[in-house]
């Protein structure tokens, strides 16, 4: 085989199993994650409500208001509240 193929196989093995470890890495944080919410549902705090926070938080700020606009924009088309 000539060099340059066997450099280009080794290259991509060594990628797929750098893939392969990320993959479980986020295997693992994923469970973590899940650890923690189930922590706090045992503590009496409502995990749906906290990952909604979680989600708000990452968006950008115009994001999120924007968002709540047309949120209260529909609820008040829809009588509610």
């Amino acid at each position: 085989m000539p060099t340059g193929r066997r450099s280009a196989d080794d290259r991509l093995r060594l990628l797929i199993e750098r893939i392969e470890r990320l993959e479980e890495e986020k295997k693992g944080i994923g469970d973590d994650i899940k650890d923690v919410y189930n922590e706090a549902k045992a503590t009496g705090y409502d995990a749906r409500l906290m990952r909604e926070i979680v989600r708000l938080r990452k968006m950008k700020p115009d994001d999120r208001r924007e968002r709540e606009a047309i949120l209260e924009t529909y609820k008040c088309a829809l009588g509610i509240d």
